[in-house]
């Protein structure tokens, strides 16, 4: 167990920050895999903008990496850009 009163606060604070991401980012897998399910291209472009905006503030936060939230950005718009119209 920590002895001095700044690492027993680092301790509090990484555990809520773990928790924030853990939320986040499962809210962000959720969203790709529910815009991965949509057939109607409207409805899909609609949603791609706020899943990006999403996967943006993630990278920004050094929740997820920006590298992987761009491949996922990438592969979304390919997805859209396949659908019939």
């Amino acid at each position: 167990m920590a002895n001095h009163k700044s690492s027993l606060k680092r301790i509090r604070e990484t555990e809520s920050r773990r928790l924030r991401n853990r939320y986040y980012e499962k809210t962000a897998r959720n969203a790709v895999r529910n815009l991965r399910k949509l057939t109607d291209k409207a409805e899909a472009a609609a949603a791609l903008v706020k899943v990006t905006a999403m996967l943006d503030r993630l990278a920004s936060k050094k929740t997820i990496s920006k590298n992987k939230a761009s491949n996922l950005k990438s592969k979304l718009a390919h997805h859209v850009n396949k659908l019939a119209a």
